[in-house]
């Protein structure tokens, strides 16, 4: 039986900004991963480890100098970008530098204009996506009027709007308050749980991370480690010396066991560690 061909796969990937300057630090080097449909993907590392140039390599604003980075199993080409890019959603950092539309619903519908879909259906697919993510009563709403959450919101509206098999969530939520980061994570939970999606996100975010299938660390234009939450978390020392931060549960129940109340279990969030306690409490 054939194996599924990954969404994206980098096979031994480099890249350089100063390609003539042999003494330059790459910014990628020899980095492999693959992503299956379906999977929620985090990468994560500090500024600077190759996590921008990554994203810039799966749009396609970018080229390896050596290596393979497959999208949908082809490497892009000047007469395929287009079409592995119309397979793609794709949401950035600041939410005020994506919006072309003088209305919410017109900016939800600028890409499906440009790509020449029936009014009819724009109009259905606009109000879904708009539906999808709990923004529908804002379709005429300018969005200068919204808050930081609700901008990312009608953000990845526009991006699934456009059916993609894949959506990239560059640095989504960093600039947003605790509870814009909230709506937006759970946005896109809800969206995974609801359709068939596949989800790669460049994240600081721990929350994020917390909900990933895999996690790749990336470390001075390297993969460092990959695994689930729990086997990358569980390198808790490493992590921390390459500038990396722990959940809060987790670093909270090693704070207890160092004070002599030690937990029966792993724990990654503040809801598991309250029944780890409850769990510990009821046992003496």
């Amino acid at each position: 039986m054939s194996q599924t061909i990954p969404i994206v796969e980098a096979k031994n990937v480099s890249f350089t900004y100063v390609p003539e300057n042999k003494d330059v630090r790459f910014a990628l080097q020899d980095v492999s991963f693959h992503v299956q449909r379906g999977d929620w993907v985090a990468i994560v590392g500090h500024n600077g480890s190759g996590k921008s140039t990554l994203a810039q390599l799966m749009i396609g604003l970018l080229l390896p100098i050596s290596g393979e980075m497959k999208l949908f199993g082809s490497i892009y080409t000047e007469e395929n970008v287009w079409d592995i890019r119309a397979r793609l959603g794709i949401v950035f950092q600041n939410p005020d530098n994506q919006f072309v539309g003088a209305t919410v619903q017109d900016d939800v519908a600028f890409a499906l204009e440009n790509r020449g879909v029936p009014h009819e259906e724009m109009v259905r697919r606009v109000e879904e996506a708009l539906r999808v993510v709990n923004m529908d009563q804002f379709l005429t709403a300018e969005p200068h009027h919204l808050s930081g959450g609700q901008k990312q919101r009608v953000a990845i509206a526009g991006a699934i709007a456009q059916h993609p098999e894949l959506l990239i969530l560059d640095e989504a939520t960093s600039m947003l308050d605790p509870q814009g980061r909230a709506e937006v994570i759970q946005t896109v939970k809800a969206l995974r749980d609801t359709i068939d999606l596949t989800v790669l996100s460049i994240t600081h975010d721990l929350e994020e991370v917390l909900l990933a299938d895999h996690v790749i660390v990336m470390n001075e234009g390297r993969c460092l480690m990959t695994g689930t939450p729990e086997e990358i978390f569980a390198n808790g020392m490493e992590l921390e010396t390459i500038g990396l931060d722990l959940p809060f549960a987790l670093k909270m129940a090693q704070l207890l066991e160092q004070q002599g109340l030690p937990l029966q279990e792993q724990v990654m969030t503040e809801e598991e560690l309250v029944n780890a306690l409850w769990t510990y409490h009821s046992s003496v």
